[in-house]
């Protein structure tokens, strides 16, 4: 049996509820990273005051911990979630979406690498007795240091969630079962990402100005996650989809056999 025809029989019972658990997925990760940024890190980082910033991780020790194991859920999520958008966007164009998918998996090391910062943060702003071997100053410049290798870490992570983005939003505009607005926001989503990543890195002076601009992937993002959970798929035109396709790529596979045929006059 073809990978095509796996694919489509395995969907065809309900792309409906894929789209549902894509779209819970997505709102899970919405959530767990706004939270994560707006509740606890600009919280507990004071800019320009970086002994103010350890007491505060140190005080905060339990809340910062929750805040890096939640997004290790949020990375399980998104694990889950790239499986999900290959299943509904693999009919308008396989490649695509397993490029998008293959710019997420060098995405979620990154991202999960740069969680270590944060914990490298943590361990310099406490009490242990082998950090008695270094001055205060030393390590309130240690924790800073960690917390911009976060950033940046996570910065150049999102360069390639902006590529994938992008490709979302193409397959998305493409697939004629969900509104061509949704791939617009999307492609804006991918474009925002990686202005702000690109920024970041070439004119860091820039980018917390710049960093406003993610606000329209928030809306892009948060579109598609609603869309998901409250409309779902147009299930007959992605049925029909996946039929051309896996149509397509059976004839595809087929073809020498066909020319075959063809010249002998069988066909």
């Amino acid at each position: 049996m073809s990978t095509a025809l796996t694919t489509v029989r395995i969907a065809e019972a309900s792309p409906q509820v894929y789209a549902r658990i894509g779209g819970v997925l997505y709102l899970i990760i919405i959530v767990i990273g706004f939270c994560s940024e707006f509740f606890v890190r600009d919280k507990l980082v004071v800019s320009g005051d970086v002994t103010a910033t350890a007491n505060n991780i140190a005080a905060s020790e339990s809340l910062w911990r929750i805040s890096i194991a939640s997004e290790l859920i949020l990375l399980v999520c998104a694990v889950a979630l790239t499986l999900i958008f290959y299943v509904l966007l693999r009919p308008v164009n396989k490649n695509l979406a397993l490029l998008a998918v293959f710019f997420n998996l060098v995405e979620f090391p990154i991202e999960a690498a740069s969680k270590l910062c944060l914990l490298a943060a943590l361990f310099l702003s406490g009490n242990a007795d082998y950090l008695k071997a270094f001055e205060p100053h030393q390590l309130h410049a240690l924790v800073k240091i960690s917390l911009k290798l976060h950033d940046y870490g996570f910065g150049i992570d999102l360069v390639f969630f902006g590529f994938a983005c992008l490709v979302y939003g193409y397959l998305l505009f493409r697939s004629g079962y969900f509104p061509r607005t949704l791939g617009v926001l999307m492609a804006i989503a991918g474009l925002s990402y990686l202005a702000n990543s690109f920024t970041l890195i070439l004119a860091p002076a820039y980018a917390g100005t710049i960093f406003l601009i993610v606000v329209l992937a928030l809306i892009g993002e948060l579109s598609l996650c609603l869309w998901l959970i409250v409309k779902g798929v147009n299930v007959q035109r992605w049925k029909e989809q996946a039929s051309a396709a896996a149509g397509v790529a059976i004839v595809g596979r087929h073809a020498p056999l066909i020319q075959s045929l063809a010249k002998e006059g069988r066909v």
